[in-house]
């Protein structure tokens, strides 16, 4: 049994990956912006490209759904 089954077909909204980023790994300038935090949040397109960083994993899932995007967590 070696059926081939395209498993982008069924997904309707396009994926977004949501990862932990240490505040250290990211420019002198968002660091300067967010006083008091010691990691954000980035949500990531499949290509990799960075949409957006926030406070906290819940907010970056919200904020997917809020944009028709399925979020999913990435190490």
């Amino acid at each position: 049994m070696n059926s081939v089954y395209d498993f982008a077909a069924d997904v309707e909204q396009p994926i977004v990956y949501v990862r932990e980023v240490a505040l250290a790994d990211l420019p002198e300038e968002v660091r300067a912006e967010a006083t008091g935090l010691k990691k954000l949040y980035a949500v990531h397109d499949a290509s990799g490209e960075r949409l957006a960083l926030v406070k906290d994993r819940k907010l970056a899932f919200m904020l997917a759904r809020q944009n028709d995007m399925t979020p999913v967590t990435a190490h």
